[in-house]
Protein backbone atom coordinates (compact mmCIF):
# COMPACT_ATOMS: atom_id res chain seq x y z
CA UNK A 1 0.00 0.00 0.00
CA UNK A 2 1.27 3.48 -0.86
CA UNK A 3 2.50 5.69 1.95
CA UNK A 4 1.78 9.32 2.67
CA UNK A 5 3.83 11.72 4.75
CA UNK A 6 2.07 13.39 7.70
CA UNK A 7 3.54 16.10 9.92
CA UNK A 8 1.51 17.26 12.90
CA UNK A 9 2.19 19.86 15.52
CA UNK A 10 0.67 22.77 17.39
CA UNK A 11 0.49 26.27 16.00
CA UNK A 12 3.93 27.95 15.64
CA UNK A 13 5.78 24.61 15.85
CA UNK A 14 7.51 25.03 12.47
CA UNK A 15 5.54 22.71 10.17
CA UNK A 16 5.67 25.12 7.21
CA UNK A 17 9.42 25.73 7.48
CA UNK A 18 10.08 22.02 7.75
CA UNK A 19 7.97 21.30 4.66
CA UNK A 20 10.11 23.68 2.61
CA UNK A 21 13.28 21.79 3.47
CA UNK A 22 11.60 18.45 2.80
CA UNK A 23 10.59 19.71 -0.66
CA UNK A 24 14.27 20.22 -1.46
CA UNK A 25 14.96 16.54 -0.79
CA UNK A 26 11.78 14.86 -2.03
CA UNK A 27 9.24 15.65 -4.78
CA UNK A 28 6.10 16.49 -2.79
CA UNK A 29 2.74 18.21 -2.96
CA UNK A 30 1.28 19.53 0.26
CA UNK A 31 -2.20 18.89 1.60
CA UNK A 32 -3.11 21.46 4.22
CA UNK A 33 -5.20 19.80 6.93
CA UNK A 34 -6.15 23.13 8.44
CA UNK A 35 -9.77 24.17 8.81
CA UNK A 36 -9.03 27.88 8.25
CA UNK A 37 -6.25 28.14 5.66
CA UNK A 38 -8.71 26.98 3.01
CA UNK A 39 -10.40 30.40 3.18
CA UNK A 40 -9.33 33.30 1.01
CA UNK A 41 -8.54 36.67 2.64
CA UNK A 42 -7.70 35.01 5.99
CA UNK A 43 -3.95 35.14 5.53
CA UNK A 44 -2.04 36.69 8.39
CA UNK A 45 -4.40 35.42 11.06
CA UNK A 46 -4.17 31.81 9.86
CA UNK A 47 -0.37 31.90 9.35
CA UNK A 48 -0.65 30.80 5.72
CA UNK A 49 2.56 29.89 3.94
CA UNK A 50 4.14 32.90 2.19
CA UNK A 51 3.23 33.43 -1.47
CA UNK A 52 6.74 32.47 -2.55
CA UNK A 53 6.36 29.06 -0.96
CA UNK A 54 2.87 28.57 -2.42
CA UNK A 55 4.37 29.20 -5.85
CA UNK A 56 7.31 26.91 -5.18
CA UNK A 57 5.34 23.93 -3.87
CA UNK A 58 1.83 22.90 -4.91
CA UNK A 59 -0.50 23.33 -1.92
CA UNK A 60 -4.01 21.88 -1.74
CA UNK A 61 -6.81 23.32 0.46
CA UNK A 62 -5.22 26.75 0.71
CA UNK A 63 -7.07 29.84 -0.59
CA UNK A 64 -9.89 27.84 -2.20
CA UNK A 65 -13.10 29.15 -0.58
CA UNK A 66 -14.68 32.46 0.32
CA UNK A 67 -15.17 32.99 4.07
CA UNK A 68 -18.95 32.65 3.74
CA UNK A 69 -18.71 29.15 2.21
CA UNK A 70 -19.10 26.07 4.39
CA UNK A 71 -16.55 23.29 4.63
CA UNK A 72 -16.14 20.36 6.99
CA UNK A 73 -14.03 17.32 7.80
CA UNK A 74 -16.24 14.99 5.75
CA UNK A 75 -15.73 17.03 2.59
CA UNK A 76 -12.02 17.28 3.33
CA UNK A 77 -11.81 13.50 3.61
CA UNK A 78 -13.53 12.87 0.28
CA UNK A 79 -11.60 15.49 -1.68
CA UNK A 80 -8.34 14.83 0.12
CA UNK A 81 -8.32 11.13 -0.74
CA UNK A 82 -8.97 11.92 -4.39
CA UNK A 83 -6.12 14.44 -4.42
CA UNK A 84 -3.78 11.92 -2.81
CA UNK A 85 -4.39 9.53 -5.70
CA UNK A 86 -3.74 12.34 -8.18
CA UNK A 87 -0.46 13.23 -6.47
CA UNK A 88 0.64 9.59 -6.64
CA UNK A 89 -0.22 9.56 -10.36
CA UNK A 90 2.24 12.44 -10.82
CA UNK A 91 4.95 10.35 -9.13
CA UNK A 92 5.10 12.68 -6.17
CA UNK A 93 4.63 12.09 -2.45
CA UNK A 94 1.65 13.61 -0.61
CA UNK A 95 2.74 15.54 2.48
CA UNK A 96 -0.07 16.35 4.89
CA UNK A 97 0.61 19.30 7.19
CA UNK A 98 -1.87 19.06 10.02
CA UNK A 99 -3.04 21.54 12.60
CA UNK A 100 -6.66 20.37 12.74
CA UNK A 101 -6.78 16.89 14.23
CA UNK A 102 -10.32 16.09 13.14
CA UNK A 103 -9.40 16.73 9.50
CA UNK A 104 -6.47 14.33 9.75
CA UNK A 105 -8.61 11.65 11.36
CA UNK A 106 -11.21 12.06 8.62
CA UNK A 107 -8.59 11.77 5.88
CA UNK A 108 -6.79 8.76 7.30
CA UNK A 109 -9.37 6.77 9.23
CA UNK A 110 -12.57 8.01 7.63
CA UNK A 111 -15.43 10.00 9.04
CA UNK A 112 -19.18 9.83 8.78
CA UNK A 113 -20.60 12.58 6.59
CA UNK A 114 -24.19 11.37 6.47
CA UNK A 115 -27.06 12.68 4.40
CA UNK A 116 -27.08 16.30 3.33
CA UNK A 117 -28.61 18.71 5.81
CA UNK A 118 -32.34 19.34 5.50
CA UNK A 119 -32.91 23.03 6.26
CA UNK A 120 -36.55 22.56 7.23
CA UNK A 121 -35.85 19.75 9.71
CA UNK A 122 -32.76 21.46 11.11
CA UNK A 123 -34.50 24.80 11.62
CA UNK A 124 -37.38 23.07 13.39
CA UNK A 125 -35.04 21.17 15.70
CA UNK A 126 -32.96 24.28 16.43
CA UNK A 127 -36.15 26.15 17.31
CA UNK A 128 -37.19 23.33 19.63
CA UNK A 129 -33.75 23.35 21.25
CA UNK A 130 -34.10 27.06 21.92
CA UNK A 131 -37.62 26.74 23.35
CA UNK A 132 -37.48 23.34 25.11
CA UNK A 133 -33.79 23.13 26.00
CA UNK A 134 -31.00 20.67 25.31
CA UNK A 135 -31.95 18.13 27.97
CA UNK A 136 -35.36 17.56 26.40
CA UNK A 137 -33.90 16.85 22.95
CA UNK A 138 -31.09 14.77 24.38
CA UNK A 139 -33.64 12.62 26.19
CA UNK A 140 -35.39 11.98 22.86
CA UNK A 141 -32.04 11.01 21.35
CA UNK A 142 -31.37 8.55 24.18
CA UNK A 143 -34.53 6.65 23.20
CA UNK A 144 -33.60 6.26 19.53
CA UNK A 145 -29.80 6.21 19.79
CA UNK A 146 -28.41 5.61 23.25
CA UNK A 147 -24.85 5.07 21.95
CA UNK A 148 -24.71 8.53 20.38
CA UNK A 149 -26.51 10.24 23.25
CA UNK A 150 -24.18 8.95 25.95
CA UNK A 151 -21.31 10.84 24.30
CA UNK A 152 -23.16 14.16 24.41
CA UNK A 153 -24.08 16.84 26.90
CA UNK A 154 -27.25 18.95 26.79
CA UNK A 155 -25.06 21.87 25.70
CA UNK A 156 -23.92 20.06 22.53
CA UNK A 157 -26.63 21.76 20.49
CA UNK A 158 -25.39 21.09 16.96
CA UNK A 159 -24.43 17.47 17.65
CA UNK A 160 -27.81 16.68 19.20
CA UNK A 161 -29.70 18.40 16.41
CA UNK A 162 -27.63 16.63 13.74
CA UNK A 163 -28.22 13.21 15.32
CA UNK A 164 -32.00 13.78 15.45
CA UNK A 165 -31.96 15.16 11.92
CA UNK A 166 -30.15 12.10 10.56
CA UNK A 167 -32.63 9.78 12.26
CA UNK A 168 -35.57 11.65 10.71
CA UNK A 169 -33.94 11.50 7.27
CA UNK A 170 -32.80 7.87 7.32
CA UNK A 171 -34.73 6.10 10.07
CA UNK A 172 -31.37 4.84 11.37
CA UNK A 173 -29.39 5.88 14.47
CA UNK A 174 -26.45 8.08 13.56
CA UNK A 175 -24.11 5.85 15.62
CA UNK A 176 -25.06 2.85 13.47
CA UNK A 177 -24.49 4.72 10.21
CA UNK A 178 -21.14 6.02 11.46
CA UNK A 179 -20.07 2.47 12.21
CA UNK A 180 -21.10 1.25 8.76
CA UNK A 181 -19.72 4.10 6.67
CA UNK A 182 -16.43 5.03 8.32
CA UNK A 183 -13.62 3.46 6.28
CA UNK A 184 -9.87 3.98 6.31
CA UNK A 185 -8.08 5.47 3.32
CA UNK A 186 -6.36 3.33 0.71
CA UNK A 187 -2.88 4.33 1.84
CA UNK A 188 -0.58 4.01 4.84
CA UNK A 189 0.12 7.18 6.83
CA UNK A 190 3.64 7.66 8.21
CA UNK A 191 3.23 10.33 10.86
CA UNK A 192 5.70 12.61 12.58
CA UNK A 193 5.03 15.15 15.32
CA UNK A 194 6.87 18.34 16.26
CA UNK A 195 7.03 19.09 19.96
CA UNK A 196 8.70 21.93 21.82
CA UNK A 197 9.30 22.46 25.51
CA UNK A 198 6.11 24.26 26.52
CA UNK A 199 7.74 27.48 27.69
CA UNK A 200 9.61 27.87 24.40
CA UNK A 201 6.48 27.08 22.35
CA UNK A 202 4.51 29.70 24.26
CA UNK A 203 7.26 32.25 23.62
CA UNK A 204 7.10 31.43 19.90
CA UNK A 205 3.31 31.88 19.94
CA UNK A 206 3.58 35.24 21.71
CA UNK A 207 6.19 36.37 19.18
CA UNK A 208 3.99 35.27 16.29
CA UNK A 209 1.09 37.38 17.58
CA UNK A 210 3.34 40.44 17.76
CA UNK A 211 4.54 39.79 14.21
CA UNK A 212 0.95 39.46 13.00
CA UNK A 213 0.29 43.07 13.97
CA UNK A 214 3.54 44.26 12.39
CA UNK A 215 2.44 42.54 9.18
CA UNK A 216 -0.94 44.32 9.12
CA UNK A 217 -3.32 41.88 10.78
CA UNK A 218 -5.83 44.56 11.83
CA UNK A 219 -5.95 45.89 8.27
CA UNK A 220 -6.70 42.35 7.09
CA UNK A 221 -9.65 42.12 9.51
CA UNK A 222 -10.95 45.54 8.46
CA UNK A 223 -10.80 44.48 4.82
CA UNK A 224 -12.86 41.39 5.60
CA UNK A 225 -15.57 43.61 7.08
CA UNK A 226 -15.28 46.00 4.15
CA UNK A 227 -15.86 43.10 1.76
CA UNK A 228 -19.11 42.39 3.61
CA UNK A 229 -18.09 39.25 5.52
CA UNK A 230 -19.86 39.00 8.87
CA UNK A 231 -17.92 38.43 12.07
CA UNK A 232 -20.52 35.76 12.87
CA UNK A 233 -19.45 33.46 10.01
CA UNK A 234 -18.09 30.08 11.04
CA UNK A 235 -14.77 30.86 9.35
CA UNK A 236 -14.38 33.88 11.60
CA UNK A 237 -14.81 31.90 14.82
CA UNK A 238 -11.06 31.62 14.93
CA UNK A 239 -8.45 32.68 17.45
CA UNK A 240 -7.23 36.11 16.46
CA UNK A 241 -10.18 37.17 14.37
CA UNK A 242 -12.66 36.88 17.25
CA UNK A 243 -10.52 39.09 19.47
CA UNK A 244 -9.91 41.59 16.65
CA UNK A 245 -13.64 41.95 16.03
CA UNK A 246 -14.17 42.63 19.74
CA UNK A 247 -11.54 45.36 19.59
CA UNK A 248 -13.02 46.94 16.46
CA UNK A 249 -16.43 46.91 18.17
CA UNK A 250 -14.89 48.84 21.09
CA UNK A 251 -15.57 45.94 23.47
CA UNK A 252 -11.92 45.57 24.55
CA UNK A 253 -8.75 47.64 24.41
CA UNK A 254 -5.91 47.11 21.95
CA UNK A 255 -3.63 45.67 24.64
CA UNK A 256 -6.38 43.39 25.92
CA UNK A 257 -6.96 42.14 22.38
CA UNK A 258 -3.30 41.15 22.02
CA UNK A 259 -3.26 39.59 25.47
CA UNK A 260 -6.32 37.47 24.65
CA UNK A 261 -4.90 36.44 21.27
CA UNK A 262 -1.74 35.16 22.92
CA UNK A 263 -3.64 33.45 25.71
CA UNK A 264 -6.18 31.78 23.43
CA UNK A 265 -3.48 30.73 20.95
CA UNK A 266 -1.57 29.05 23.78
CA UNK A 267 -4.73 27.27 24.89
CA UNK A 268 -5.40 26.18 21.32
CA UNK A 269 -1.87 24.77 21.03
CA UNK A 270 -2.43 22.80 24.22
CA UNK A 271 -5.66 21.32 22.83
CA UNK A 272 -3.89 20.41 19.59
CA UNK A 273 -1.18 18.53 21.44
CA UNK A 274 -3.73 16.74 23.62
CA UNK A 275 -5.51 15.53 20.47
CA UNK A 276 -2.35 14.43 18.65
CA UNK A 277 -0.86 12.61 21.62
CA UNK A 278 -3.79 10.21 21.61
CA UNK A 279 -2.59 8.82 18.27
CA UNK A 280 0.13 6.29 19.01
CA UNK A 281 1.11 6.08 15.34
CA UNK A 282 2.88 9.44 15.55
CA UNK A 283 6.67 9.48 15.93
CA UNK A 284 7.62 12.58 17.90
CA UNK A 285 10.63 14.84 17.44
CA UNK A 286 11.49 17.09 20.37
CA UNK A 287 12.79 20.42 19.05
CA UNK A 288 15.09 22.98 20.61
CA UNK A 289 15.77 26.63 19.83
CA UNK A 290 18.84 25.77 17.78
CA UNK A 291 17.10 23.04 15.77
CA UNK A 292 18.51 22.75 12.24
CA UNK A 293 15.46 22.13 10.06
CA UNK A 294 17.58 20.89 7.17
CA UNK A 295 18.97 18.09 9.32
CA UNK A 296 15.50 17.41 10.77
CA UNK A 297 14.05 17.16 7.25
CA UNK A 298 16.68 14.57 6.33
CA UNK A 299 16.05 12.58 9.52
CA UNK A 300 12.32 12.50 8.84
CA UNK A 301 12.81 11.44 5.22
CA UNK A 302 15.14 8.65 6.34
CA UNK A 303 12.48 7.47 8.79
CA UNK A 304 9.80 7.71 6.11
Amino acid sequence: MKRIFVIVGPTASGKTLLSEYISELLPIEIISADSRQIYKHLNIGTAKPPKELLQKIKHHFVDELEPNEDFNAGEFSIRGRKIIEEIFSRNKTPLVLCGTGLYLRALIDGIFSGPAADDEIRDRLLHRYQIEGGEKLLEELRVIDFEAAKKMLPTNKLRIVRALEVFELTGKPISKIQEEETKAGNFTPVMFGLEWERKILYEKINKRVEEMFKNGFLDEVKQLLKKGFSSKLNSMQTVGYKEAFSFLNNEITFERMKELMKQNSRRYAKRQLTWFRKDKRIQWFFLEQETDYRILAQRIINSF
